[in-house]
């Protein structure tokens, strides 16, 4: 008895069961290594920078798992109501269909015509295939479909040789050819990839909104993978599906999308044919202040969206119909490398047209469509707040923050994946480090090719495109681009460091210190007393940060003390591991250790074990800081003062 063939398009329970128990041991040895200092009150401002961020940011996620579970449960089956009722009775004149393929298995070349062929003979209007090929073998396979499936009468096939210039020469030459047979009103086009496989009753089931909805100028459906790779490639795709079917439904509440996918959409045959259209298809190009006019290579599904985007044409995105995509990476033994290439091309698709959408402003498309493309240019950069923000913390402050922001990213994403997986109606523990390699590696490969977008590379065709002829241009343009990455990355990365105190401003007193220590280079310690009173006498917040260094603190603080009225609560915050703080015998004896005892020698004062100095109704609370009890020094030695 031979064994079951694996599912083509999910991981094997081998693989679930070994990320399952690899993600326990983690928990396990995050949870026991997990300090108690992580959720102390020294860690406020990492919790202030990434809380709110991830506030906004699920929110915002939130809000769009939201539509898509309102579009899927009660709007979209109204539509599909209304859809199959007028289908039945009513279909376009005329169908034509656009095929590109380009060196495509003759395995798969079979399938996709196969169930092409049988889907316009039982759906019964006259279709015309328009195969775009790129090798006569292309021909054969297609003619053995025909004879396999008796010529049927309402099909023709017509074949157009690419040139090899890529995709969109070749479907403006088809969209040309479709004009000159003069659709008649009504007629539809449904745009494919040559590695699409249309699932049985998808023209029926499709094809019948344009009947139902007369402003619907085009539409496309959900998608499924067939994945030639290992168990991380064919969750990657699948895990990517997930994601695009929550966003389309989300978007489609709307009635606008954010792309108009080539691997299968339909639109009204006569806004397909329009001049300018099929112009925007083959030329579709952008004037850029330091790119000057470059031609786009790939993106002919951003340039047709954006056509209907423009003149106000309505979108829909058809969840319960699937086509089923052959999918395999450029080089399925580089998941990493291949996977980059890829996003890459993709984020680039979308940052030529997303700037030009923007300024088109909400009248055209609705405030959620617009304001979900301006979402799309933040949202690169404050997916990498989280990353940046632990890296900082975790060096300058407290390596322990590391664990913490892997509890994070476990518990969030767990979150997100079973909300994907819900809708998706499957799930793969293996999503969850996918979903954060997507967003992460995906951010920082956005940022990237945001100041890079007019490089172009189409990896099966093996052509590239975008830069200047001339070899040092391209490589003063590539410098410019490295500056100005740098330059905004730099920006957000002294803010977080700001934020989050691993570097501060100078205060009054750290100005006034370092001028003294100008005039006074003595290895002593600087005496403090004066700068920390006023620093105190000033009431500006509840704490104030001391500089890194060695200082000397005396009697000049309690007379300050005494002289004025303090908020019953101060804290003095030291810099971790570098503040220390010198003090005489008397002010030891008024100043309480981590243990509740007065300060004999030395002691560290720390967020959760911290010193105290109570005075009166006066209480100051020490963290951060090492204290040192050494005898008054003498009057030549003391610190000079101004």
């Amino acid at each position: 008895m031979s064994a079951t063939p694996p599912d083509p398009s999910t991981a094997s329970w081998t693989t679930e069961i070994t990320t399952f128990l690899f993600g326990l041991a983690l928990m396990v040895v995050i949870l026991s290594k997990l300090p108690s200092e992580v959720f102390s009150p020294g860690s406020e401002s990492f919790i202030f920078v990434i809380g709110w961020i991830a506030i906004w940011r699920y929110s915002w996620w939130a809000v769009q798992a939201v539509r898509s579970v309102w579009y899927n449960r009660r709007i979209f089956p109204q539509m599909r109501a209304e859809a199959d009722a007028i289908g039945e009775e009513e279909k376009p004149p005329e169908l034509f269909v656009l095929c590109t393929s380009f060196r495509i298995e003759a395995r798969v070349n079979y399938q996709v015509y196969d169930a092409l062929i049988r889907e316009a003979r039982a759906y019964g209007v006259p279709t015309t295939v328009f195969a775009s090929v790129s090798d006569r073998t292309d021909v054969d396979v297609i003619t053995h479909v025909m004879d396999d499936h008796g010529w049927p009468k309402n099909v023709e096939v017509r074949y157009m040789f690419q040139k090899g210039d890529g995709k969109r020469s070749a479907m403006a030459e088809v969209l040309r050819a479709i004009s000159r047979r003069l659709p008649a009103p009504g007629s539809l086009l449904v745009s494919m990839d040559g590695d699409i496989r249309l699932e049985p009753g998808t023209l029926s089931r499709s094809l019948s909104f344009f009947q139902s909805q007369d402003d619907l100028g085009a539409l496309t459906t959900n998608n499924r993978a067939e994945v030639t790779g290992n168990d991380a490639t064919r969750e990657w795709y699948d895990l990517r599906y997930a994601q695009r079917h929550l966003m389309m439904s989300s978007m489609s509440l709307s009635r606008r999308l954010l792309v108009l996918t080539g691997r299968y959409s339909v639109f009204r045959a006569d806004l397909a044919t329009q001049p300018d259209f099929i112009e925007l298809i083959e030329s579709d190009h952008v004037e850029h202040w330091r790119f000057g006019n470059f031609k786009f290579l790939s993106g002919d599904d951003k340039s047709s969206w954006y056509w209907l985007l423009k003149n106000g044409w309505r979108m829909l995105y058809i969840p319960d119909v699937f086509v089923t995509g052959f999918e395999e990476l450029p080089d399925r033994k580089r998941f990493f490398a291949s996977t980059t290439d890829l996003m890459r091309r993709w984020y680039g698709n979308m940052l030529r047209t997303s700037n030009r959408a923007i300024a088109l402003g909400p009248r055209p498309m609705g405030m959620f469509t617009w304001w979900s493309l301006v979402d799309q240019r933040l949202s690169m950069w404050t997916t990498l707040v989280g990353p940046t923000v632990v890296v900082l913390v975790s060096l300058f402050v407290r390596p322990s923050f590391l664990f913490a922001y892997l509890v994070w990213i476990l518990f969030t994403r767990s979150i997100a994946t079973s909300i994907l997986a819900w809708q998706r109606g499957r799930f793969s523990l293996l999503w969850i480090p996918l979903i954060y390699y997507n967003q992460v590696w995906g951010a920082m490969l956005k940022t990237y090719v945001s100041f890079r977008f007019n490089r172009q590379k189409w990896s099966r065709q093996g052509i590239s495109a975008g830069e200047p002829d001339d070899p040092v241009a391209a490589k003063r343009q590539r410098r410019m681009g490295h500056v100005l990455h740098g330059f905004a990355y730099g920006v957000l990365l002294l803010i977080l460091v700001i934020s989050t105190g691993v570097m501060a401003p100078p205060d009054r007193m750290t100005l006034s210190i370092a001028r003294d220590q100008t005039w006074d280079r003595s290895q002593d310690p600087e005496q403090l007393d004066r700068w920390l009173s006023a620093a105190l006498v000033d009431k500006i917040g509840d704490s104030v940060q001391l500089p890194p260094g060695y200082f000397r603190l005396e009697g000049e603080l309690l007379e300050t003390l005494q002289q004025n009225t303090l908020p019953s609560e101060k804290r003095i915050r030291g810099n971790h591991g570098t503040t220390v703080l010198a003090i005489s015998p008397a002010l030891a004896k008024l100043m309480q250790g981590p243990n509740g005892n007065a300060i004999q020698d030395a002691v560290e004062c720390t967020v959760d074990a911290n010193c105290q100095l109570a005075f009166d109704e006066h209480n100051l609370t020490l963290v951060n800081v090492r204290l040192r009890v050494e005898p008054n020094a003498p009057n030549d030695m003391a610190a000079t003062q101004p």
